[in-house]
């Protein structure tokens, strides 16, 4: 396990931006984090850097039933949008 030297909490998209071109101008690792969720790895910081945990960032912004789509954050977990989903005939399976 390698652990990033910081862990940010952003919890709006203008903020993940900063915080994105700080770490592009001082040339510092950038290690997102959604939910938690994946089994790749890929939340390890092999060379440092900053952790940008993005699980605050957890709203469903659009739903459009007409062509299956929705827009989230990423920090939206599969069970909350299912049951934003309910009622309307529609699931986000595994």
């Amino acid at each position: 396990c390698a652990p990033p030297d910081v862990v940010v909490w952003p919890q709006a998209v203008g903020q993940v931006q900063e915080l994105a071109a700080l770490c592009h101008r001082c040339r510092v690792p950038m290690v997102p984090f959604g939910t938690g969720t994946g089994l790749e790895g890929g939340v390890n910081a092999v060379q440092g850097g900053v952790c940008f945990d993005l699980s605050r960032m957890d709203a469903i912004a659009d739903l459009s039933l007409e062509d299956f789509s929705v827009t989230v954050e990423p920090g939206v977990t599969r069970k909350a949008l299912n049951k934003h989903l309910r009622g309307t005939g529609l699931w986000f399976p595994v």
